[in-house]
């Protein structure tokens, strides 16, 4: 059984309950389509959002990053 693991950061409210469902139904066909088929149904996708208080690249989180940017 496969199971892929999406993390993304959660941003001005999050994903929706479609794009989840959207993405989800995306990545399975990806995977099935690459691997002929196999794992289609029995495939788990993990949409996990991250804050971007919580994520941070060369020792400064997203919010600082952007905050940043805009200054």
């Amino acid at each position: 059984m496969p199971v892929i693991n999406v993390k993304m950061t959660h941003e001005d409210g999050g994903a929706t309950k479609e794009q989840k469902e959207q993405l989800a139904k995306g990545i399975t066909e990806l995977f099935a389509k690459t691997f002929n088929g196999r794992g289609a149904s029995s495939a788990v996708v993990i949409i996990e959002e991250v804050s971007t208080d919580n994520y941070s690249v060369g020792g400064k989180t997203i919010s600082q990053i952007r905050s940043e940017a805009k200054n």
